[in-house]
């Protein structure tokens, strides 16, 4: 899955952490219910900072960034 790879890249990191935080100021900026897209955002952004990639089970593959790259190098898999 190249979307994967994308986001297990250094850019793809970048954009989930920025992600993330915009989602968090737009919740937090708007208030109200809008708390709830705060609260969604930090998945993104810890995601990003922590490298860890969410989808990646779906596909059995592992959650951590370093193994999934090391199981997808060379074109294996994804």
């Amino acid at each position: 899955m190249p979307i994967l790879r994308f986001f297990n890249s250094p850019a793809g990191r970048v954009t989930r952490v920025v992600l993330g935080l915009v989602l968090i100021v737009i919740g937090v900026s708007l208030g109200g219910w809008w708390w709830l897209l705060a609260l969604a955002g930090l998945l993104p952004l810890l995601a990003g900072l922590f490298d860890i990639c969410t989808l990646a089970p779906l596909f059995h593959l592992p959650l951590s960034g370093r193994r999934f790259r090391e199981a997808t190098r060379g074109g294996r898999r994804a």
